[in-house]
């Protein structure tokens, strides 16, 4: 350990870049900035979001991003959390548990397959009673039928989207959902960081022709009722970049 400490600290690293090699500052904005996206796309590529569990069930998400959604679901006190793509369970059971501490709301989980033991497992979980399950096509107008009639019109909703990442997908969704969407309330578009990955040993050719940020790009030019609140991007590290839109008071 004393060699360590002896040892004369680094705060430079270089670049090469289209001009040639830049020298840049970690405590800069720009070197924070420059850290934060290495370290996403490496960690990405390490599948560093499937090591982490909420209570017990595997979220899929990134530390920062769980973090700030407690912080968004928090400010929102949202009766209703309508999540797109369950997965094994672990973000419906984290916003479950967000929910619980409130004394409010139910989560709408939807996934086109949920498999036998990630229902079992969320089920038994003690949250699970804050939880209602919808087995289908997220952009299915059955399954949207589905999520309305659990809704009451004086319920502030959130919307997570979390499913297909595929760019058309991803704009049905937020098509369809934008519309569930409270004033003042949120809707959240995960994996954005894919754009930024083209890279990537595992980045696959077929998310080079759109990606959920393209569609969220494109959302906000024919949805002015929505902004980016760049306020839950501030760690850097993220994989949703850009992808918390706020829809304005009216």
């Amino acid at each position: 350990m004393s060699e360590v400490m002896n040892q004369p600290l680094v705060n430079k690293f270089q670049i090469q870049t289209s001009d040639g090699i830049r020298t840049i500052d970690i405590y800069t904005e720009e070197g924070f900035r420059i850290l934060s996206n290495f370290w996403t796309r490496s960690g990405w590529q390490r599948n560093l979001s499937y090591e982490v569990t909420w209570l017990g069930i595997p979220i899929i998400q990134l530390p920062e991003d769980i973090l700030m959604m407690q912080e968004l679901i928090y400010k929102v006190r949202p009766n209703i959390i309508v999540e797109a793509g369950t997965a094994h369970g672990g973000s419906a059971v984290f916003y479950a548990s967000m929910l619980e501490l409130l004394g409010r709301g139910q989560v709408i989980s939807i996934d086109i397959e949920i498999r036998k033991y990630n229902r079992l497992a969320i089920q038994s979980h003690p949250m699970s009673k804050r939880i209602t399950l919808i087995e289908g096509s997220s952009t299915d107008d059955g399954v949207l039928t589905q999520v309305r009639q659990l809704i009451c019109p004086q319920d502030t909703v959130l919307v997570a989207l979390d499913s297909n990442h595929t760019y058309i997908h991803v704009c049905e969704e937020m098509e369809k959902y934008s519309l569930l969407v409270s004033p003042g309330s949120y809707i959240v578009v995960f994996d954005g960081v894919l754009e930024m990955l083209s890279d990537a040993p595992a980045f696959k050719l077929g998310w080079a022709s759109g990606t959920p940020a393209a569609a969220l790009r494109d959302f906000l030019t024919m949805h002015k009722e929505f902004e980016v609140d760049t306020y839950y991007n501030r760690l850097g590290v993220t994989y949703c970049p850009d992808g918390f839109l706020k829809r304005k008071e009216d």
